[in-house]
């Protein structure tokens, strides 16, 4: 799944430290956000939508296997 979770803290001038701490997840928690490596659970989607303002679907896109 992709998401926009970098450029929307880059954009806000937040470090992976202050978002990290702010979601209450670890600094390599947030770096794997970013980089793909790692979906959240439905609880870390929820409060990073929640934490800038938008809905989940503006930050993680979801794309399904084509057939």
């Amino acid at each position: 799944m992709k998401n926009r979770l970098e450029a929307l803290r880059k954009n806000r001038g937040i470090k992976q430290e202050e978002l990290a701490d702010a979601l209450e997840v670890s600094r390599q928690t947030i770096g794997s956000l970013e980089n793909g490596r790692y979906n959240p659970s439905i609880l870390l989607a929820f409060k990073i939508a929640r934490y800038f303002g938008l809905s989940i679907e503006d930050i993680f896109l979801y794309e399904e296997d084509a057939p």
